[in-house]
């Protein structure tokens, strides 16, 4: 299994996937990881840390270059590849690409995946290790065009493959928020026949009650022990954008948060001028996750009266997931009962979370690998 690993400067990937190497040993399967970044410094030792894109295009071109021929000669001895690069650079050049499709398409990966972070992370990082100070919606162009980059690395090497082979598949992963991902990113390079999930569920309607988030907390847990989940909690940005429109209600130039574990301060302006794209990406990016799954789950707790904590979102997600002819899996606790949008919708629906374990392991989607 070869994958190629994309995402901007200032994702902090190395550790990420030193972490999936590990699981990855500990299981059985012997694991190489190439850091693009890291071999052109080893290349080029008269580069100061965190200044190589500073560097004439040309010579980082011939620098690229360079290591990917060596990585491409290495790649055939290996049975578990992970390459670790770029799609794209937003830098003081402007934007420029971070690949060439002839080395690339010679490399034929097997799994292509961008991992992303939030925003705010970014910029701390950003600031911390190579004192860029991007605005942030430099930073959510940058985050969309890797993406755009990488699916379109994916689809042109793709191309090249024999006829009779389907392309690579693409997946988007969250690796921030504090939760640890790598479980699932395990599953997709080492079980891919392991059924993938979309897991939807209210967060705005329950955030002030704490016996429904520890039961949608049980929910997200029990059907992660089973799936390949991409869960939309893993990313969570709307509350950046929450507590901008908070500050400047009580009259505040100035946002201060606690990132990464360090100060930050954001300019509460620029936070409200990006909010289009931070609302516009969270949309998309939630889609972007139904599609490469096979299905959604969706959770539905009960408010009081018997009421559904049914969002707006959740009811677009579900749409979404019937449209594009996914499997849509409704729990649904309240008393009233779900409105044609719901049922006409869902391939089956439950009155429990442990109804619906049981149907899935009468459809047998917890045999795992």
């Amino acid at each position: 299994m070869k994958t190629i690993v994309t995402g901007t400067v200032g994702l902090d990937k190395v550790p990420y996937l030193q972490r999936v190497e590990r699981l990855a040993r500990q299981r059985g399967h012997q694991v190489s990881i190439c850091h693009v970044g890291r071999r052109m410094y080893a290349e080029a030792p008269d580069v100061a840390p965190g200044r190589i894109l500073d560097l004439p295009l040309s010579r980082l071109h011939l620098l690229r270059r360079s290591v990917i021929k060596d990585i491409l000669v290495q790649a055939d001895r290996q049975e578990h590849l992970i390459v670790n690069t770029h799609a794209t650079f937003r830098w003081r050049h402007g934007l420029f690409p971070a690949f060439d499709f002839d080395q690339f398409a010679r490399l034929d990966a097997d799994m292509y995946v961008c991992l992303l972070d939030t925003v705010e992370m970014l910029h701390a990082r950003l600031l911390r290790e190579h004192q860029v100070n991007h605005s942030l919606k430099d930073l959510l162009v940058w985050r969309e065009e890797e993406l755009l980059g990488t699916e379109m690395m994916r689809r042109g090497c793709s191309l090249l493959r024999d006829q009779d082979r389907p392309p690579a598949p693409f997946y988007v992963m969250a690796i921030g928020g504090g939760r640890d991902t790598t479980e699932m990113f395990y599953r997709l390079m080492f079980e891919p026949r392991r059924r993938k999930a979309y897991i939807s569920f209210p967060m705005t309607h329950v955030v002030d009650l704490p016996d429904k988030r520890e039961e949608i907390d049980d929910f997200r847990r029990r059907i992660k022990q089973h799936f390949t989940v991409f869960d939309p909690a893993d990313m969570e940005e709307y509350q950046l954008y929450h507590d901008a429109v908070a500050a400047s209600e009580r009259g505040q130039k100035v946002l201060e948060l606690e990132v990464a574990g360090e100060p930050l301060r954001f300019e509460v302006s620029e936070v409200l001028q990006a909010a289009g794209d931070i609302n516009a990406q969270i949309y998309a990016r939630d889609f972007m996750l139904i599609d490469q799954s096979d299905m959604i789950i969706s959770y539905i707790p009960e408010l009081s009266g018997g009421r559904p904590a049914l969002s707006s979102g959740v009811e677009r997600e579900l749409q979404h997931a019937y449209e594009a002819t996914r499997e849509v899996y409704v729990i649904w606790r309240p008393a009233a009962a779900p409105s044609p949008f719901v049922t006409e919708t869902a391939t089956a629906l439950f009155a429990s979370l442990d109804e619906a374990m049981q149907y899935f392991h009468q459809k047998d989607y917890l045999a795992g690998p």
